[in-house]
């Protein structure tokens, strides 16, 4: 509901608010098109990513029977190196880098295998790591765009057509006003005219001599 009183002032009022959202309106419909670009591209990337862990999981398994003999503790996460940059005016985080670490174990007493192993969960750590920073990535990116085009119908279906219509309303009323007044004026001298008139037409008539006389007769 736009608050507006029908006078000059609440109309320059009501019409820098619309300029101001008109100006505004093209540059968020720019920054929704990118940021549904990017959530497109992200979606994609995350998809990639699962497929890539479904398929690295489909090797671990193969390897299943060989697994009840590895030590999963010999891999881990050791540090995962992140920044953080903008992207559509969103702040999203970025993966820089994965330090994984293999603790040392008996080469000699160890099946060859192990190898395989260490390299199998390097990669599994690596990719679940990764899908996990895109789908946040993702989700950031989508929640500013929701919010984007909230912002966008917002604009563009209630306050511009809102202040479009208050200004309408204002300057009709001020044009009936000026209108009602001119009228009035005209019909106030159209009164004083006649009565001046009226006025003139009296003293002439009591200056005339002929008009005495015959009011004497």
């Amino acid at each position: 509901m736009i608050r507006f009183q029908y006078n000059k002032t609440s109309l320059q009022q009501i019409e820098k608010q619309l300029k101001m959202r008109q100006r505004t309106l093209p540059i968020i419909k720019n920054k929704e098109t990118a940021l549904r670009l990017e959530v497109k591209r992200c979606k994609e990337e995350v998809q990639a990513l699962e497929a890539k862990l479904q398929e690295q999981i489909a090797g671990y398994e193969s390897m299943y029977a060989l697994w009840a003999e590895f030590d999963a503790s010999l891999v881990e996460v050791k540090d995962v190196e992140m920044s953080v940059k903008k992207i559509a005016g969103v702040r999203v985080p970025v993966l820089n880098n994965i330090r994984l670490e293999a603790k040392p174990f008996g080469i000699f007493s160890a099946p060859k295998w192990y190898f395989d192993g260490i390299n199998l969960l390097h990669g599994l750590a690596k990719t679940a790591v990764e899908r996990e920073f895109a789908a946040a990535k993702m989700d950031l990116l989508d929640h500013a765009r929701r919010k984007t085009t909230q912002k966008v119908n917002l604009f563009e279906k209630v306050q511009i057509p809102g202040f479009q219509e208050a200004v309408r309303k204002i300057k009709r009323f001020m044009e009936d006003e000026e209108n009602l007044s001119k009228s009035s004026q005209k019909i106030l001298k159209s009164l004083q005219e006649k009565r001046a008139a009226e006025a003139e037409a009296g003293a002439a008539a009591e200056a005339d001599p002929t008009t005495k006389k015959g009011g004497d007769a």
